[in-house]
């Protein structure tokens, strides 16, 4: 799938995007591929889409078979072979830590953080009669929902959104737990019985917005990209993944953290505990913030705080279990 126009000498004359190709990944892929379009008609701009390990592995949990690096390694192997210049991933799904040789050099500007409740049986999961059984793939989601309602099932949820719609009108659950940004991306917001408020369900790092990745050494792609970088949003996907880098964060860790701007001052939350909801440990941090180091710093204040409620223990026995 390509697109292109007349030529133009300042950027490369071809790009190709390394995608997944759910639904979900190619409309990412392909609003970048709009964009870029738009901003250098003389560059034929094409799609090169594939399925990755975290696409067929769905009869299991996402920390149990590798995390969601799963997700990313195939987009980073065809750029290592040369077959695709830059990857579009849902910056969720990006390890705190990238492999030698790449780097996130795009944050875009974000959709929705909030989680969306999916459900034609309740208005919230909140109201469910007891025994009720949720779906979410999330342990962040998962802590936070047992933690409000001890008495629901929450059961394990995997495949794509369509995949993860069609269980929930198969009834196999009363209703599920999905982000609103990926919901809306494809026009499916009316589907969405409630959006929950980010006081209840502590978002993801870096929910809602999309992450583009290169291979270092590109300085030139790097250049060509940076009209897609939203400042505000890398500022705050920076702070929200130094909380997960220092405690360690990956698919086995339930976590969130979530900042937003209030003029030039930075808030940020975050969150970590137990998966049965048994333990949940918040921090709150708010600075001036105009770079990323200054953002990071914040994130790792919350750090900090999380630290001195008694994070590594937490962290200790989630290895445990």
């Amino acid at each position: 799938m390509c697109a292109a126009i007349s030529q133009s000498p300042s950027v490369p004359p071809r790009l190709v995007i390394a995608t997944r190709e759910s639904r979900l990944a190619l409309w990412q892929a392909q609003h970048v591929q709009t964009l870029l379009g738009k901003l250098y008609p003389g560059c034929q701009i094409c799609l090169n889409g594939m399925t990755t390990r975290g696409d067929q592995i769905l009869d299991q949990s996402l920390s149990k078979v590798g995390g969601k690096g799963l997700f990313v390694k195939e987009l980073e192997a065809s750029m290592q072979a040369g077959e695709a210049d830059l990857a579009v991933h849902s910056l969720k799904d990006v390890p705190m830590e990238l492999p030698d040789g790449f780097l996130l050099t795009v944050v875009m500007q974000r959709e929705d953080p909030a989680d969306a409740w999916v459900s034609a049986r309740a208005p919230h999961f909140t109201a469910l009669p007891q025994g009720g059984v949720v779906g979410t793939s999330s342990l962040r989601r998962e802590m936070q929902i047992r933690a409000l309602r001890p008495d629901l099932r929450v059961l394990p949820l995997r495949g794509n959104l369509d995949t993860r719609l069609r269980k929930l009108d198969e009834g196999q659950y009363d209703g599920i737990v999905l982000a609103a940004a990926g919901l809306k991306r494809l026009g499916l917001a009316g589907r969405i019985r409630a959006l929950i408020d980010t006081s209840e369900l502590l978002p993801a790092v870096g929910q809602a917005a999309l992450g583009i990745e290169i291979p270092k050494g590109r300085a030139d792609l790097a250049a060509v990209l940076a009209p897609l970088n939203h400042l505000p949003t890398y500022l705050c996907a920076t702070a929200e993944r130094a909380v997960a880098r220092a405690l360690g964060g990956n698919c086995s860790t339930p976590l969130g953290a979530y900042a937003q701007w209030s003029g030039p001052v930075m808030h940020l939350r975050a969150l970590l505990g137990l998966p049965d909801g048994s333990r949940m440990l918040r921090a709150e941090a708010s600075a001036a913030v105009d770079s990323a180091s200054a953002a990071e710093a914040l994130g790792l204040e919350a750090v900090r705080q999380l630290h001195g409620q008694g994070a590594q223990a937490v962290l200790d026995q989630l290895q445990v279990v």
